[in-house]
């Protein structure tokens, strides 16, 4: 597997583990219990800069055209259909910070609105990963060469450093830690 491939499932697995957070902070929130409006905050800003500038940043300016040069086609293809799905997660997250900002304002009901928001965020970004992980990433191994692969590296770097700014990554995945010890094994905030 090349190393390219191998920091996008590496992405996922992190991704995952702010989806079981964010689970648990929701369920939190609907049985009544208190949760710091910055660590929701947190949370949002974890997605819309780690999985969407971020990975699926990567994939869509990097993986996805590098798939279409060999062969895999965007239209009527798992392309486009990945490209779909991120748009409709984007959505989803929309409407999940809408709800942290109505759960701020004191709004009645607003954590059973976060929570459906949040469940179907979840829902769909769990079988994307799950699609590309099984599917579209073994095309790309099948299909891309070590050169590709290690310039697909490079690209991603550069991205990365473009989109995130130098340490910013390193800083998220503290975050995820922290929230982590939080939220899945009561350590104190």
């Amino acid at each position: 597997m090349g190393v390219a491939i191998e920091q996008l499932k590496k992405e996922h697995e992190a991704i995952e583990r702010m989806l079981v957070v964010l689970d648990r902070v929701c369920r939190r929130l609907e049985s009544g219990e208190g949760v710091k409006p910055e660590h929701l905050d947190q949370i949002v800003a974890f997605f819309r800069g780690f999985a969407d500038e971020c990975h699926h940043g990567k994939e869509e300016a990097v993986l996805f055209p590098a798939l279409e040069k060999v062969g895999i086609p965007r239209e009527g293809g798992p392309v486009g259909v990945m490209l779909h799905e991120h748009e409709q997660m984007r959505g989803y997250l929309r409407g999940v910070g809408e709800a942290v900002e109505r759960l701020r304002a004191g709004e009645l009901g607003a954590a059973t609105h976060l929570a459906r928001h949040a469940g179907h965020y979840a829902g769909a970004l769990r079988l994307h990963i799950d699609k590309e992980n099984s599917m579209l990433f073994r095309m790309a191994e099948m299909r891309l060469g070590p050169a590709q692969e290690q310039q697909l590296a490079e690209d991603f770097e550069v991205i990365e450093t473009r989109k995130m700014g130098a340490g910013k990554h390193e800083e998220l995945h503290a975050l995820l830690d922290r929230l982590e010890g939080i939220y899945l094994h009561d350590r104190p905030s």
